[in-house]
């Protein structure tokens, strides 16, 4: 297929001035990942109607125009699985972009399983399969060879075709709003995740004291800026097992952090005294600036209740075309059983009971749980040989 070879900057500033004010513009990118603190950008491919582009991101170091066009010069941005491209926008521009279309998000409000690849999604909608072969390519390595380019191309020569299907579905079945509402809770949490470091999401920590609290609080942020100066991976420098065994044993002295199993092995030696200069540090807090313990909600266990719940909203979803996966987590469901059941007093409505999830969640739960909807088999040589059925009230004693 034939397409438009971006190597500067001059020709990167011509392309998005032309591309400046059109409809819809698709783009997926290329990374390299592994054992880094942040993923490296190779190349940006970009679908403008019939025309096709590759932008070489290791040649044309400000993509800023780029970033710039798809935040803010086009009417709607297409992409699947949005994440990384959002966080590489956000990245340049030093601020959120306004919501991408993400097509595998909207996949799933209209009964494509979620997450699905792109490979699903063409073959669901379109009937159509794409060429997976080079997955592992080094999108590093130069000159790129035409096999990657057209594999890196057909990411992008679909999308908007996707978009057009999966727009008219959402807008059919009244869920647009949906849509968008949940794409910019995504972006938001997405954008918190990336600005703010989430040490309180490490696991472990939930029978620590205060004091240990507060040398994992600042081991992390010691670990986050060495992984940052030599961009590696924030593990490699301290694994999360050994940074929470530390905060546990409240020691700064070298010889006993060398007593911790796998610290002498798993950690390079030169760590050593900078490790026992930040655990000295958190020792030395006053007691008014340590972190209290991360609320992580209630992990709340309801056995065969939780389980017939979990079963019957996905019965729910699949009859309303929806994900299961999308609406919500078996712990989303337990949650909001609990709260039903005023095992939860006190606290602010869950997930389930906010936003299009209450729509299509809230009411159902409530019949399950008061007892009007039964599970029942249907029919069992069927493709859902399960369904909930209406039971009549039942007389009170």
């Amino acid at each position: 297929m034939e397409f438009i070879h971006i190597r500067s900057e001059r020709e990167l500033n011509e392309h998005c001035r032309r591309w400046q004010g059109v409809e819809h513009l698709a783009f997926d990118t290329e990374f390299v990942s592994e054992n880094r603190y942040r993923p490296q950008l190779c190349l940006i491919q970009v679908a403008v109607g019939q025309e096709l582009a590759i932008i070489d991101a290791l040649n044309v170091r400000n993509l800023n125009p780029f970033w710039e066009l798809v935040a803010h010069g086009v009417k709607t941005s297409i992409v699947h699985a949005a994440r990384e491209e959002f966080l590489f926008c956000l990245r340049g521009l030093e601020r959120a972009p306004p919501p991408f279309f993400d097509i595998q998000l909207a996949a799933g409000f209209v009964g494509v399983e979620f997450p699905a690849s792109l490979g699903t999604i063409v073959e669901r909608l379109l009937g159509l399969q794409i060429n997976k072969a080079e997955t592992r390519t080094d999108w590093r390595a130069r000159p790129l060879t035409n096999r990657q380019i057209q594999y890196a191309l057909q990411d992008v020569q679909y999308l908007e075709r996707i978009f057009q299907s999966l727009h008219s579905a959402l807008n059919q079945r009244g869920r647009t709003d949906w849509y968008w509402e949940e794409q910019s809770r995504r972006q938001s949490e997405w954008e918190e995740m990336e600005t703010e470091l989430q040490w309180e999401r490490m696991q472990g920590l939930s029978r620590l004291s205060a004091r240990s609290l507060a040398i994992v609080r600042q081991l992390y942020r010691w670990r986050d800026r060495e992984a940052q100066r030599h961009e590696k991976m924030p593990r490699r420098i301290l694994p999360d097992d050994l940074l929470v065994e530390i905060a546990k044993r409240c020691e700064a002295d070298i010889p006993k952090l060398r007593d911790i199993r796998g610290l002498n092995y798993r950690l390079n030696e030169r760590y050593l005294p900078q490790i026992s200069e930040q655990v000295r540090a958190a020792l030395g807090l006053p007691e008014d600036q340590l972190p209290k313990q991360p609320d992580r909600g209630p992990n709340v266990q309801l056995g065969l209740l939780g389980q017939f719940l979990t079963t019957g909203l996905s019965l729910v979803c699949v009859e309303q075309q929806l994900a299961p996966s999308l609406v919500a987590t078996t712990q989303d469901i337990r949650e909001l059983a609990a709260w039903r059941l005023g095992m939860l007093s006190g606290t602010q409505a869950p997930a389930l009971m906010q936003g299009w999830r209450r729509e299509v969640a809230g009411r159902w739960v409530d019949e399950m749980i008061q007892g009007r909807l039964a599970l029942r088999v249907m029919n069992p040589k069927s493709e859902h040989p399960i369904g909930l059925v209406p039971l009549p009230d039942q007389p009170s004693d």
